[in-house]
């Protein structure tokens, strides 16, 4: 699924996609996933790299670039923040609490419900019953721990400290990161280019067609 998504990059570039390590320990920031994220490109040999983080990943990119300036060619930080906002807050700790109370099919739909435009929630809850029995994970314990590093997440103040060409993909209608974080990270970057999609949210990735061919013209030119 993630290499159909991502092939429309693969004429150009390599592409590598990373998740979290396993066995995460309480307490794991964005600022350690950014390390991981550092000593997994060392030992791949990728000395640089164009970044693409979008939701958390783009929490992690911030880090990756203001840490490791040489290891970024060019950035981009899709649906995003860089600081606390109410509205992360709250969704963040809905979540949690959901995942505490092993209740995936409530935390599955409130994502969706979150991430989506209300005419792909539709076509999403026909798929519900089965979303709602598949994919739970054996223990949420990782999720938990991801959750609360969103919660703690703060690069803001560091960054002015980005110096690579950036963009920065916002969905105007975000309900996870809310609709001023973006500008807010346009304020502080010192090369940046700011767009925002109308009439999408935090899927805006998914959602909005023109997403991906504007990233792969920033990374081209």
């Amino acid at each position: 699924m993630l290499s159909r998504y991502y092939k429309i990059y693969s004429k150009d570039f390599k592409v590598y996609i990373f998740s979290r390590k396993r066995g995460l320990k309480k307490g794991y920031t964005t600022k350690d996933m950014a390390r991981d994220q550092k000593t997994a490109m060392d030992q791949l040999g990728i000395e640089k790299a164009n970044v693409i983080g979008i939701s958390q990943g783009g929490m992690i990119a911030q880090h990756l670039a203001i840490y490791y300036p040489q290891a970024v060619i060019k950035l981009v930080l899709a649906v995003t923040a860089s600081k606390q906002y109410p509205v992360l807050q709250s969704a963040l700790k809905s979540w949690i609490q959901m995942a505490k109370d092993n209740d995936y099919g409530t935390l599955m739909m409130d994502t969706m419900e979150k991430t989506y435009t209300e005419k792909k929630i539709k076509s999403l809850k026909l798929l519900s019953p089965i979303i709602k029995r598949v994919g739970k994970p054996k223990s949420f314990d990782s999720f938990i721990i991801q959750a609360n590093a969103g919660l703690t997440h703060d690069a803001y103040d560091d960054l002015s400290k980005i110096q690579c060409e950036t963009l920065i993909l916002a969905g105007a209608e975000d309900r996870i990161v809310g609709k001023t974080a973006a500008q807010d990270m346009a304020d502080k970057i010192p090369h940046f280019k700011l767009v925002s999609y109308e009439g999408v949210g935090h899927g805006a990735y998914e959602e909005e067609k023109k997403f991906n061919p504007k990233v792969l013209d920033f990374l081209l030119k």
